[in-house]
């Protein structure tokens, strides 16, 4: 491919992906209105099921037909954080989930927002996203359902809680050693007198 098509593919905005994670945004206040105003939880827990598929089905269409894009890079991460953090919020006031996790995993991002000033003294507007984030992310969207779907009496909803907490657990630890990860690669450039986003 050469450099100008691969610009070209680098800055296009209506790409199948693109779409897919554009759709995945619109569900973030579908959600919230579902799970806070009518109470239609049958809708949001497909809403909310919808959200995990196309986690994973934008970044599967990006690799499959070819279309990376730095939009596609931006809007991937911040619909991911956008959807935990409504969830949580969501979660939290209906006295599904504690509020403290409502509470901890928002704060692990806005710590790291304090970091991008340091990154862009550097010349980059984010790091490469770590495999552990994705687990991470992964494990947060899959453990979800299963904590709605827990807030019953019955023995489905007493093993989807059980799973659900399970991996919740599991994907808190990981979005915040997640985190650490980040802030020791920006400590190490930092340190790094010669250290410089590469040019495109």
């Amino acid at each position: 491919m050469s450099t100008a098509a691969g610009v070209r593919r680098q800055a296009a905005i209506w790409t199948i992906p693109n779409v897919v994670s554009m759709l995945r945004l619109l569900g973030v206040p579908l959600f919230l209105w579902l799970v806070l105003g009518p109470e239609a939880d049958v809708w949001a827990l497909i809403v909310l099921m919808a959200s995990g598929v196309t986690d994973w089905l934008d970044g599967y269409l990006a690799r499959r037909l070819d279309q990376a894009s730095k939009l596609g890079e931006v809007l991937d991460p911040v619909a991911d954080r956008l959807y935990i953090l409504a969830v949580v919020i969501g979660l939290a006031f209906r006295d599904i989930i504690p509020w403290w996790v409502a509470i901890v995993l928002p704060l692990r991002d806005a710590f790291l927002w304090c970091l991008v000033p340091f990154l862009r003294r550097r010349g980059y507007s984010a790091l490469p996203v770590h495999y552990l984030g994705k687990a991470a992310t992964f494990n947060l969207l899959y453990a979800f359902p299963l904590l709605f779907v827990g807030d019953g009496d019955s023995v489905i909803a007493h093993l989807a809680k059980v799973f659900g907490w399970a991996i919740a657990i599991w994907g808190i630890g990981l979005y915040w050693w997640a985190g650490l990860l980040y802030a020791w690669q920006v400590r190490k450039l930092l340190a790094d007198p010669d250290a410089r986003a590469p040019e495109r």
